[in-house]
């Protein structure tokens, strides 16, 4: 699934084709997306001009002057520029067609989504999407002690709160192994016993990992890819993710590997022994 860097990656790859730009005309060849596509989006939004591509964790947010178009990449999902000749792709869903380019989604999977938030309906952060999400990682607020702060009391185990997104969003499966890795923690302890000494420490490895992955253009596992078609490549230099078996790099243990709510977790239990 494309997390916070592969969607901050393709949101900077879009920006210029789209950013102060018209949108001539939205095509949707599939509305059956996981909410369906309104069909009278593209009537709605023809003609209007993209002020700013914008991001809120793994949400797209395209504002124009009546409202907010909402793009979720999904499980599967991905943006890139194409040639106006350019014939559509088997699961090749939905354009963007712009002077200065076309956009274009692919999903196979459909489990992605592009929805629309009218002005009338409120500030698109109070969407029913948007309004529980945690802080950005990179907000200046974020850090040991907005960890500590909203994990006390809470018994489930700091790689689960990690990826609930209710306290910091974006930190997805890949990022959160490595994060915990940076700052030393084991991803099954009780996030209500960690210190705040530490909580600084998981904070500052969030911020990198995830800065890390934007520079590396994301992590391609399966479908992702960046709006040139380039792949991320972060996860070839993953300390932990994806090693069972192998040495850590700085100790020589053998990677571990668990799984955690149907996800798997990778650690170094010699690096990460509490």
């Amino acid at each position: 699934m494309p997390e916070l860097p592969e969607v901050e990656v393709t949101r900077r790859g879009i920006a210029p084709t789209v950013e102060g730009e018209i949108l001539r005309e939205l095509v949707v060849r599939e509305h059956r997306f996981r909410w369906p596509v309104p069909a009278e989006l593209p009537g709605i939004v023809a003609g209007q001009t993209v002020r700013k591509a914008d991001r809120r964790g793994k949400y797209l947010l395209l504002d124009m002057a009546s409202g907010t178009m909402i793009v979720h990449l999904g499980m599967s999902g991905s943006l890139r520029h194409v040639r106006a000749d350019d014939p559509p792709r088997t699961h090749d869903h939905v354009d963007w067609i712009f002077d200065r380019g076309i956009i274009r989604m692919h999903d196979p999977r459909r489990f992605g989504a592009v929805l629309w938030h009218p002005v009338a309906h409120g500030p698109i952060l109070e969407h029913k999407l948007l309004a529980n999400l945690g802080i950005e990682p990179f907000d200046p607020r974020f850090d040991g002690e907005w960890l500590y702060r909203y994990t006390r009391g809470r018994a489930p185990a700091i790689k689960q709160v990690l990826l609930a997104g209710d306290i910091v969003v974006g930190v997805g499966n890949i990022y959160a192994s490595e994060s915990l890795f940076r700052a030393g923690i084991h991803p099954v302890t009780p996030a209500g016993k960690i210190s705040r000494m530490r909580y600084d420490r998981l904070a500052a490895a969030v911020r990198q990992v995830l800065a890390s992955a934007i520079e590396s253009g994301g992590s391609t596992l399966r479908d992702y890819v960046g709006v040139g078609g380039e792949s991320g490549y972060f996860q070839l230099n993953a300390q932990v993710y994806d090693r069972e078996g192998l040495p850590c790099r700085v100790c020589a243990t053998p990677i571990r590997r668990i799984v955690q709510g149907q996800r798997a977790t990778y650690f170094c239990p010699r690096c990460q022994r509490s």
